[in-house]
């Protein structure tokens, strides 16, 4: 690598003290090894940030995903999301599912994967979002909070469907939200609902219409069916306690057999 080369990278760390003094410092045996030091340590640093900001919390790696267990799953369509495509071209992901199916975690994983990859992101519940924000009667709070959620390259709100909202100006601020990600950011959006039964989650609301359009313009919707997952394992889990305990109870009755037949013998 050229001092030239060294010396633009010194230039984007901003470590103006080395580039002022660059002809004296420029042919030394560290200074290589000085601005790489600071390259890994901020792109840790940032990376740090971005994971703690993005709220994305713990899941489980999409390479446990156990395929075989839905009774429908695009998995080549899931996979893709992987590769991140749809943030150049803005692109709006829909995994609708019943409970348990996966959606979150597959929503977990794309989201950490883009946070890696250098973007911003947001996790958050539609429930936690919404009412946030409908507890801002300040304008001004509002208008900074709503940036929030608008800001971040891409946007995931989980489980719109687990809750209803009696009152409209809970669909209406689902639709400034999304109105103002239009064309730029991508969001993902986790349902556990149909578009068709949207009207169930917002009874009250006019403006359903226009927030399916305006998610499903420019869109990829996954459908997943399958029975709980969770159900699945904690079903599997029991099952496996229990062979624990009748392994335990037959190593118990064996040892105590041994044991009277050690107490027969002595004399």
């Amino acid at each position: 690598m050229n001092n030239d080369s060294l010396l633009e990278r010194a230039k984007q760390l901003k470590l103006y003290g080395i580039v002022s003094h660059w002809n004296e410092v420029c042919d030394t045996t560290w200074i290589k090894e000085l601005i790489y030091w600071e390259e890994s340590m901020r792109m840790n640093r940032s990376l740090e940030r971005r994971l703690k900001s993005s709220r994305i919390g713990q899941f489980k790696p999409l390479a446990q995903f156990d395929w075989d267990w839905p009774k429908k799953c695009d998995r080549q369509a899931v996979e893709e999301l992987t590769q991140l495509n749809f943030i150049k071209e803005s692109s709006n992901i829909i995994l609708c599912g019943p409970n348990g199916a996966g959606k979150t975690m597959i929503a977990k994983n794309v989201a950490y994967l883009a946070a890696m990859r250098g973007f911003s992101v947001l996790f958050v519940s539609a429930s936690q979002m919404l009412s946030e924000l409908a507890s801002l009667d300040n304008n001004q709070a509002l208008r900074r909070r709503m940036k929030y959620y608008v800001q971040p390259t891409i946007l995931v709100i989980d489980e719109i469907g687990y809750l209803s909202y009696d009152a409209s100006r809970y669909a209406d601020l689902l639709f400034d939200v999304i109105s103002q990600r239009y064309h730029d950011k991508p969001t993902i959006v986790t349902t556990n609902k149909s578009f068709a039964e949207w009207n169930e989650i917002f009874p009250n609301a006019s403006c359903i219409v226009s927030i399916i359009d305006r998610l499903v313009h420019h869109s990829e919707v996954i459908s997943i069916e399958a029975d709980s997952f969770r159900l699945k394992e904690a079903t599997e889990q029991a099952l496996q306690r229990k062979q624990n305990r009748v392994q335990r109870k037959k190593q118990t009755k064996t040892l105590n057999t041994g044991t009277e037949s050690e107490k027969e013998n002595i004399p």
